[in-house]
């Protein structure tokens, strides 16, 4: 089974993970609501991912509510020593599985502490600060008390290190006189290519970039020519988004998520996907833009 050997590793903070990582969010039932209807496929599919070479997982107590942090912990516990557990703050869920803005002081705190409670640690190794803009785009505005509320639990030991979720630049610089940010989590894939200046500016300053939706946003086209691509190369598709982001920048961290051992198995193996230049050129053109 692959250990992850080609995927490179990056800083996160003081902690350095495999530029493969796993995202828990598809772990939870539908809708991300709820319990996954066979439990023990979820724990099987964590371990075989720590297993495999993964040491990077993103989730979020928001997830279920409360259900995939509860696996992590049932599938995990006591974690492995090079084992980062990355989380995030700003969501609850309506009993009607909405997903709604909880972004006051007060709110963060509590969110942080279920956090702690239910992954069963004393500390946490990275909070995101989610930002509750549009769900595939951030807004601008001020993120100074949200930032500033989690800088304060990081100052009282809970949180190690403090990153962000669907931000603008400026909210990032905003949050930079605050506290230390280790990692920009946003949308950015192939066709959807706005932060392409963010992702070089944080590159420069040794700040880890998390994309999410690797095939979020495609047009019927775009993805024809993406099937192409990869029934040339013998890979999925998504195998080949992928493999683009992880040749993109070093700075970029990979969470694809699943609930299956299969698909787990074909993300992971797509940092065993070289791809040549004139590929990188063609897959470039399917979002419309190089750079």
């Amino acid at each position: 089974m692959s250990k992850l050997t080609n995927a490179g590793t990056f800083a996160l903070g003081r902690r350095t993970v495999n530029r493969m990582g796993y995202g828990a969010m598809q772990l939870a039932g539908p809708g991300v609501f709820g319990p996954p209807k066979d439990p023990a496929a979820a724990v099987a599919v964590l371990r075989e991912a720590v297993e495999s070479g993964v040491n990077h997982i993103d989730t979020s107590d928001f997830y279920g509510p409360h259900v995939t942090n509860r696996l992590i912990r049932e599938a995990l516990h006591p974690y492995p020593d090079d084992l980062t557990l990355v989380t995030k703050v700003g969501a609850a869920r309506g009993a009607d599985a909405s997903w709604n803005p909880a972004q006051r002081p007060a709110e963060l705190t509590s969110a942080v502490h279920d956090n702690l409670r239910n992954l069963g640690v004393d500390v946490l190794d990275v909070v995101n600060l989610r930002v509750m803009g549009r769900v595939d785009a951030p807004t601008e505005g001020s993120i100074e008390p949200q930032f500033a509320a989690l800088a304060e639990l990081q100052q009282r030991g809970l949180i190690r290190h403090l990153g962000l979720s669907n931000v603008t630049a400026a909210q990032v610089a905003e949050a930079q006189h605050i506290a230390e940010v280790v990692c920009v989590q946003n949308h950015y894939n192939l066709v959807h290519r706005e932060d392409d200046a963010l992702i070089e500016l944080l590159g420069a300053q040794g700040i880890a970039y998390v994309p999410f939706f690797p095939l979020g946003g495609f047009t019927p086209l775009q993805s024809d020519r993406l099937a192409e691509v990869a029934g040339r190369l013998g890979a999925t598709q998504m195998q080949v988004a992928l493999a683009w982001l992880h040749a993109r920048a070093r700075n970029i961290l990979l969470i694809p998520g699943t609930a299956s051992l299969a698909h787990l198995r074909e993300n992971l193996a797509a940092v065993d996907l070289r791809l040549e230049p004139a590929v990188m050129a063609e897959l470039d053109a399917v979002g419309g833009q190089g750079h």
